[in-house]
C-alpha cells in the first residue's frame, strides 16, 4: 500500500534566531510548495513562533522536540501541549533517544506524554530504537517491541492514526553510521507487524514509520525505497538547507 512520505527535520539544540529564520526561509523557497510529501521542521522551543512565521503560507509544518504531560502549574522549564498548539505546532517529537538515554526518560514516561499530546490535539512523532550494545547482543527486536508496546499503551485506533513512529537506532544518530537498508527494513517490518497485531492490518498499512539515523542525500533514496520506510526524521542534515532539500527530493 502506498503511503505519503513524511520527512521531518529535528534541529535539536542548534542555531540562533537569525539562523533558524534563514534556514526556514531557504526551505520554503526550495520545497515549500511540495505537495506529494509531508514536511515538518522541529526547532528549539524558543524559536517555534519565529519559525512558524517564517514558514507561513508554505506546506512546511512546525513541530516541537518534546512536551510535558500536565496542562500547567509548577513545572519549571517544561512546556505543555496547549502551549505548543498556541505557538502554531502541529507535531511533537516524543521518546527521542536523547530524551531516553541522555535525560533518562522511561518508556512509561514517554507513554504518558504521548497520551497527553494526542489529547491536546497534537500529532506525534514517536521514536524508538536500540543502543549499539543491544544490537550487538541480538536484542534489537526485543527492545523495539517493548518500546512500541509500552509507548502505545492506551492509544485507541482513532488516535493511533495521528502517530508516526520513527525508528532511530541510537548507534546511527549523529555518528555518520547508517543502518543498511536491509537492517532498517527488518525493524520497520517488525513495527508494522506490531501495529497490525494491536490495531488490525488495515490501520497498520496506513500508519507511517520513518527512519532516522545519519540520513543524508546520498543514502536517502535507497532507504526511502524500502517497502516499510515511509519517510525520515533527519537530524544533522536538516541544519543545512541543501542537504535537507536533497533528502526531500530523493523522496520525491
Amino acid at each position: 500500500m502506498s503511503r505519503k512520505l513524511f520527512i521531518a527535520g529535528n534541529w535539536k539544540m542548534n542555531l540562533n534566531c537569525a539562523g533558524a529564520v534563514d534556514l526556514a526561509k531557504a526551505l520554503v523557497k526550495e520545497i515549500g510548495g511540495a505537495d506529494s510529501v509531508d514536511l515538518a521542521v522541529c526547532p528549539p522551543f524558543i524559536y517555534l513562533q519565529t519559525v512558524k512565521a517564517a514558514t507561513s503560507g508554505s506546506r512546511i509544518a512546525v513541530g516541537a522536540q518534546d512536551m510535558f504531560y500536565e496542562n500547567d502549574g509548577a513545572f519549571t522549564g517544561e512546556i505543555s501541549g496547549a502551549m505548543l498548539k498556541d505557538a502554531g505546532c502541529r507535531y511533537v517529537i516524543l521518546g527521542h533517544s536523547e530524551r531516553r538515554h541522555v535525560i533518562g526518560e522511561t518508556d512509561e514516561l514517554t507513554n504518558r506524554k504521548l497520551l497527553k499530546a494526542l489529547a491536546d490535539g497534537l500529532d506525534v512523532i514517536f521514536c524508538v530504537g536500540e543502543l549499539l550494545a543491544e544490537r550487538q547482543a541480538g536484542k534489537t527486536l526485543d527492545v523495539v517491541s517493548r518500546q512500541v508496546k509500552i509507548g502505545l499503551e492506551g492509544v485507541d485506533k482513532a488516535k493511533a492514526q495521528r502517530i508516526t513512529i520513527a525508528y532511530e537506532p541510537v548507534w546511527a544518530i549523529g555518528t555518520g553510521v547508517t543502518a543498511t537498508p536491509d537492517q532498517a527494513q527488518e525493524v520497520h517490518a517488525l513495527i508494522r507487524k506490531l501495529l497490525a497485531d494491536k490495531y488490525g492490518k488495515d490501520l497498520s498499512q496506513t500508519m507511517r514509520i520513518q527512519y532516522g539515523g545519519s540520513v543524508k542525500p546520498s543514502n536517502a533514496k535507497e532507504l526511502l525505497n524500502q517497502p516499510d520506510i515511509d519517510g525520515a526524521l533527519v537530524g544533522g542534515a536538516s541544519l543545512k538547507a541543501a542537504d535537507f532539500v536533497g533528502i526531500v527530493r530523493a523522496g520525491l
